[in-house]
């Protein structure tokens, strides 16, 4: 705080302008090769995939169930009230009386029956979803997945930035990236070995918990005529 002498000899202070505390300006300085991605959680490498609801296949089992259920109880109910029993029932119990276990017809219905009780076990038993990549988890309660689409569509822009490359088609698995790349100048084991750096970096950067192999082809077109 300053002081000045007043006419009469009295000492005043002058006001001082104090600036508040703010954050600290950015450093413009700073390069894009500072930045750290997010520490990823202890025994996060190996994310399980996720579950499918299944609502349709749900909703279709359930109305097939719910109308099987109403037919048969409607039947019964008229059966109590002293009325014949529908024709098709009357028909159905006929002939599993009288066709013998062997018979062609038997044996459809009954591959059929197990056909679809089978599907609906590998429905319930396996997570489905196929087409999401379970990504590796940087904070406990959030869970990411990336579609397989938007990783190949990540791996082939990557692969056009390589001089050289005039078309990349890019097929992603869960366990395989398969890069098919065409060259129209450069030698083609120089361009491979440009696209196999890149595409291992792109790989990684997708934070994918489990990171697929590469699998890369290039060729050249052939000339016409």
């Amino acid at each position: 705080m300053s002081e000045s002498q007043g006419s009469e000899g009295t000492t005043q202070p002058l006001p001082v302008l104090e600036k508040e505390a703010g954050p600290e300006p950015l450093d413009q300085s700073a390069s894009a090769a500072d930045y750290e991605p997010p520490p990823v959680i202890e025994g996060g490498g190996h994310e399980r995939r996720f579950w499918s609801a299944r609502r349709i296949p749900a909703a279709i089992t359930a109305l097939v169930l719910l109308f099987l259920a109403g037919v048969f109880l409607y039947d019964v109910a008229s059966v109590r009230a002293e009325r014949p029993p529908m024709r098709w029932r009357r028909e159905l119990a006929h002939q599993l009386a009288e066709r013998p276990l062997d018979d062609i017809w038997v044996l459809v219905g009954a591959g059929v029956a197990a056909a679809l009780g089978l599907w609906l076990l590998v429905l319930a038993a396996t997570p489905g979803l196929r087409r999401v990549l379970p990504m590796r988890r940087t904070h406990t309660d959030v869970r990411a997945g990336l579609h397989r689409d938007l990783a190949a569509l990540v791996l082939r822009d990557r692969a056009m930035e390589i001089s050289g490359v005039q078309s990349v088609r890019v097929r992603m698995r869960r366990a395989k990236a398969d890069v098919r790349a065409v060259s129209h100048f450069r030698d083609l084991d120089d361009v491979r070995a440009d696209l196999d750096a890149t595409l291992a970096d792109a790989i990684r950067g997708l934070g994918l918990s489990r990171p697929p192999s590469l699998s890369v082809h290039v060729r050249r077109l052939g000339r016409k005529g």
